[in-house]
């Protein structure tokens, strides 16, 4: 008797939304890092500290295309009176062997080529005649022409101060500076710094596999016809899009039959290849669902899953737990659309950032003036409207109404505005508290 009341209780709580995401997130760490190659890699959080094993440029090399120089040639030359140099060979980028460069002398030099001994500035191709015996007006045809002959002569007709248009050897990062920190999270920027100092792969957490599911047997394939009491399945759409968005490797499963049998064999399946898992539809006090059953039933084996009541409008009810021999996090959100993913931004994108090991896995929130009354939000409950935020204004409209099926509204929305549990209404003109979804 005493363990049925102490179970009848448990069900009859109420959860807020911070005790149930704290819940959730006290089960859930970072996944083991794994060493990957570079692009498979962006969008993970590194987990070591990674130093430059050589400096970048690792050489000194021409930011232009023009003629290596030493200073001192060039120091008097104008328009009227260039200095007159002898071009003794060509380097391009990549070259090998550099020719030295002596008084009165030249060698042309492509962009990112290696600066040859002896010379100590570029002078660009622009400031000269280009080789041709002419004024600067046949320079650009001259250096796209064939590579200049050696013995031939080039007129240089401004300075050039010693170390103009060069980039010197380490003038990025010197040999063992540090390179990036463990705990970054690696964008196309890292990703090219990686590969300019000669990493291949990098050792890091990787980004989590969501498996994603439906649950109603009203549920149809978007593009097939519709039958009497059916619908479009979109939140299994929504919810992939979310996860990837979130960062994760996201794979749709689709709509499952209201079916204990087949949801079970449908889980049991995809616990291969998933990190978390997360179902909607089914979670409520309805006489069909199925979720609720099959769960219970895996719990009893291989888990457990609890379902809950929380202080929220909308996604009232809830369920989460571990299941399978690996114990993977499983997430049970409501049916209706606005439900699903609203829940989905509250509790499920946390969980995915937490196993990235993310140093933050909320959305941001900001204040925002309200422009328009909240007539009413159910008091005790946490409300969560969907608005439409000016960062401009520093203002937020609420759009469409509080029913959790309106999905076209949540579709026009960038924003969630947050009605506490003990305020009943919102007066226009009123701060209130936003979470940023864009």
């Amino acid at each position: 008797m005493n363990g049925t009341t102490d179970q009848t209780r448990h069900q009859d709580r109420v959860w807020s939304v911070a005790e149930h995401l704290d819940d959730v997130l006290s089960k859930i760490g970072p996944l083991d890092p794994i060493e990957l190659q570079l692009l498979d890699a962006q969008g993970c959080v590194l987990v070591e500290d990674i130093k430059v094993p050589v400096a970048l440029p690792p050489f000194d090399n021409s930011s232009m295309d023009g003629y290596a120089v030493r200073a001192a040639d060039v120091a008097g030359a104008t328009e009227s009176t260039p200095a007159v140099l002898t071009v003794i060979g060509d380097i391009a980028a990549g070259s090998g062997e550099l020719p030295g460069t002596g008084p009165g002398q030249a060698v042309r030099i492509m962009t990112g080529a290696p600066v040859p001994p002896g010379a100590d500035a570029v002078v660009p191709v622009e400031w000269t005649d280009g080789g041709t015996g002419q004024g600067p007006a046949a320079t650009m045809r001259a250096h796209s022409a064939a590579p200049q002959d050696a013995g031939g002569e080039v007129r240089v007709h401004r300075p050039a101060a010693a170390g103009a248009h060069i980039r010197a050897r380490g003038s990025d990062v010197t040999e063992g500076e540090p390179a990036l920190r463990a705990g970054t999270v690696l964008g196309p920027s890292q990703i090219g710094l990686l590969a300019a100092i000669g990493r291949g792969t990098v050792r890091v957490h990787p980004r989590p596999r969501v498996v994603v599911l439906s649950t109603g047997s009203e549920l149809v394939q978007p593009g097939e016809a519709l039958g009497p009491g059916q619908i479009h399945d979109s939140n299994s759409f929504q919810l992939t899009a979310a996860a990837r968005a979130a960062g994760a490797i996201a794979y749709r499963v689709g709509a499952v039959v209201d079916d204990a049998e087949t949801l079970r064999s449908t889980l049991e399946d995809q616990l291969i290849r998933a990190d978390i898992l997360v179902t909607s539809g089914g979670v409520s006090v309805g006489a069909y669902d199925v979720v609720k059953e099959t769960l219970a039933a895996l719990s009893a084996e291989e888990g457990t899953v609890e379902f809950r009541r929380l202080a929220m409008q909308p996604g009232k009810p809830q369920g989460f737990g571990l299941i399978g021999p690996d114990r993977i996090p499983l997430l049970a959100l409501p049916g209706n659309p606005v439900s699903s993913y609203v829940s989905f931004e509250l509790f499920v994108r946390p969980a995915i950032r937490a196993l990235m090991g993310l140093p933050e896995v909320h959305r941001p929130t900001t204040p925002a003036k309200c422009t328009e009354a909240v007539a009413s939000s159910p008091k005790g409950k946490r409300q969560f409207l969907r608005g439409s935020y000016d960062a401009e204004a520093g203002t937020v409209t609420p759009v469409g109404g509080a029913g959790s099926h309106l999905i076209k509204a949540m579709a026009h929305a960038n924003a969630l505005i947050i009605v506490p549990e003990d305020t009943t209404e919102v007066p226009a003109g009123a701060e209130v508290d936003i979470v940023l979804l864009g």
